[in-house]
């Protein structure tokens, strides 16, 4: 029997999953236990979860899989700050001290965290690292029922890249084609939550549902200025506009100048019409940035089968828009597609591509995504009546 705990936090959605012999067995994101949405930090409460379900000791465990690599992610902080230097210093200031305390010893640092669970864990060489894209586009195709798809995974960034096109066969993946940082549709997207006056990372579902309410009156704007796209669906951002690659905020005076209004103050600034347009037209860039990519794709490799995973995944609208056209025959998307399920992605990653582990059956293996806590109606109701 072999055993493997995946691990993501630290940015956000923090989650822990856990694999027996490659069957799923338990998942669950922090924040359900916490109560404290997106909770970024160690998920305690989610690893004593599936530890549970399991009825094993983490000192029994065979292998412990974090969903990233610290060390690239922090090449690349490094090469963006110097790239942008000297603007950028106060950011680089205040990210620079929780990096070398916590972030850069991340073996350390998770060790430490675990043996919490259990005295007995000792054996700090059962930690490993996947990549983030790799765990993303892992827990969107080995869970899938297709023996063979293409993989899009689109995000913020996750070490270097924003978006990748894998090829899944069997029990093997790879990643084929990348965008990378600073130029990121998942980025994009969350730049103009953070202008419309949502939260970054949490508010990007509220622009997705106020767009249906405006019109997409910016959107040429948007692809003429703001990026430079492709026919097939790649793109590059005028950095011009954006603070995120070393700024405190997503965007700037520039960005606010091109639409002629300053970001919105959620605390003061009642949503209007021009917000509703805002939010159409970026809704409709991000659709069609996916429909050439999706396009593209489909027709250079000749696969039938989608998979998506990533935060952008999360855009039903988008995802619907790629079904309407009928681009692939079939398709699954990773109920989990953001963080949280890089924990999932990370620990099936190393059963089959590390492990080199067959694929026995071509079906949903996530159990309808009922992997969490279950509780049963007589607890419900207790706890009801209290």
């Amino acid at each position: 029997m072999t055993s493997i705990l995946g691990i993501s936090a630290f940015y956000h959605d923090s989650a822990a999953a856990i694999l027996i012999d490659g069957k799923i067995i338990a998942a669950a994101q922090e924040e359900r236990f916490s109560r404290k949405k997106h909770d970024p930090s160690y998920p305690f409460n989610a690893v004593k979860y599936v530890l549970e379900e399991t009825k094993l000791d983490l000192n029994n465990i065979d292998h412990i899989v974090f969903f990233e690599k610290p060390f690239l992610k922090f090449e690349r902080l490094l090469e963006t700050y110097m790239a942008f230097a000297p603007k950028g210093f106060k950011s680089f200031s205040l990210s620079m001290p929780i990096w070398l305390r916590e972030k850069l010893f991340q073996k350390k640092f998770l060790f430490d965290k675990l043996k919490q669970h259990d005295k007995n864990f000792k054996n700090i060489n059962k930690i490993k690292f996947s990549e983030h894209h790799y765990s993303h586009a892992a827990s969107a195709f080995y869970p899938s029922p297709f023996k063979e798809a293409i993989i899009l995974t689109l995000d913020g960034v996750g070490e270097w890249a924003t978006t990748t096109v894998a090829i899944g066969n069997k029990n093997n993946l790879e990643i084929l084609k990348e965008i990378h940082f600073p130029h990121s549709l998942g980025l994009l997207y969350s730049a103009f939550t953070y202008y419309l006056g949502f939260k970054v990372n949490s508010g990007e579902y509220k622009l997705m549902g106020l767009a249906p309410y405006g019109k997409p009156l910016f959107k040429d704007l948007i692809i003429e200025k703001v990026l430079d796209l492709k026919e097939d669906g790649s793109f590059k951002l005028d950095m011009n506009y954006f603070d995120y690659a070393t700024g405190l905020t997503m965007t700037n005076n520039k960005f606010s100048k091109l639409f002629a209004q300053p970001a919105r103050d959620p605390q003061k600034d009642l949503l209007k019409e021009f917000h509703m347009n805002i939010a159409a037209s970026i809704q409709a860039v991000t659709e069609e940035i996916i429909l050439r990519i999706t396009k593209n794709i489909s027709s250079k490799y000749k696969i039938k089968n989608l998979c998506l995973a990533g935060g952008v995944a999360l855009n039903c609208v988008a995802n619907g828009k790629i079904l309407k056209e009928k681009i692939f025959e079939k398709m699954w998307i990773q109920p989990a597609a953001g963080d949280a399920g890089g924990s999932l992605g990370a620990a099936l990653a190393y059963w089959h591509h590390e492990l080199k582990m067959p694929r026995l059956e071509f079906k949903d293996k996530m159990k309808g995504s009922y992997l969490g806590p279950k509780f049963e109606n007589d607890l419900i109701e207790k706890n009801l009546n209290l």
